[in-house]
Order: structure tokens, then C-alpha cells, then sequence
């Protein structure tokens, strides 16, 4: 039987997460807020307040709780001395086997919440395409980046 890969993303990734989910919350709320004002000012019928407040309850709800919590219990990864190892994915499980022979280059990525709460992701790069590993320690990510770099040299020389 083939175990999955045991290392986990930061905790902190679940807040980074929950933020982003509230940013796009916001959008919601201005739509909410559009169709009560529009429901005041045309004298629609009052139920559709109760609709809107209720979609954006729900959004909001998905996207700041819900969604991270189980996307952060999913995300895991394992950089292993032939390949590196994803798993990911909310309702749909991905799992992901890159060959480090395949491996072109690895990059480390911070956006302005990552760099608040010390957070890098990880981009490894193939010849196909790019997969991340997101929301890992600086330190955590400046070891693997360099340890995966090395181990795709090393598979490369080999052949």
C-alpha cells in the first residue's frame, strides 16, 4: 500500500487562507449590499433581502472557515531523493509524483500576507509545468528550495 506524503503546510498558511477568503468575501457583501439598497430604493419585495443576506453569510462562511480549514487538513507534500510528492485538493483529492529528473528549477514566492506572517511558497518548475507547495516557514522554504535544487543536479548528472 502507498502512503501518502506526511508533511504538512505552515499553520499560519490556514490564516493566510482566511484572509484571502475574507478579501473575496468583501465582493460579496458590495453584491449583498447592491441588491438591498436596490430592494429599498425599487420597493421590491422584502424577501430578497433575506436572500442576499443569507448568500453572503454563506460565501462568507465557505471561503473564511469552511474552505481553508479543509484545504489546509488536505495539503500535503514529501521531497523525497528521486521525486517530490503533492497531495492536495478540497473535494477532489489530487496526488502529484514530479521526478526530480524533470525538474528544471525551483523558485520561492511571497506576496504581501505570506512576508506578514513569514510564509514562502515553494514553485518547482518542469519542462510541462509549475507546482507549488504553498505556505511554508521562510526557513523551511530556503532548505527545501536549496535541497530540492541540489537533488534535481544530482539526478541530472546521473543520466
Amino acid at each position: 500500500m502507498i502512503l501518502e506524503p506526511q508533511k504538512r503546510i505552515s499553520k499560519k498558511g490556514l490564516t493566510v487562507w482566511r484572509i484571502s477568503g475574507a478579501m473575496h468575501s468583501f465582493f460579496a457583501f458590495l453584491v449583498s449590499g447592491a441588491a438591498i439598497a436596490l430592494t429599498i430604493i425599487f420597493d421590491w419585495p422584502g424577501w430578497i433581502i433575506g436572500i442576499a443576506v443569507l448568500t453572503f453569510l454563506l460565501y462568507a462562511y465557505l471561503f473564511i472557515m469552511l474552505l481553508p480549514t479543509i484545504r489546509w487538513k488536505r495539503w500535503r507534500y514529501e521531497v523525497r531523493e528521486n521525486e517530490i510528492e503533492l497531495q492536495h485538493g478540497v473535494f477532489i483529492i489530487k496526488r502529484t509524483l514530479v521526478p526530480m529528473i524533470r525538474v528544471q528549477h525551483v523558485d520561492t514566492q511571497q506576496g504581501p500576507i505570506l512576508r506578514k506572517y513569514q510564509l514562502a511558497t515553494i514553485t518547482v518548475s518542469t519542462a510541462a509545468t509549475v507546482h507549488e507547495i504553498p505556505a511554508l516557514e521562510m526557513d523551511e522554504a530556503e532548505e527545501l528550495r536549496f535541497f530540492i535544487s541540489k537533488l534535481a543536479r544530482v539526478a541530472d548528472e546521473d543520466v
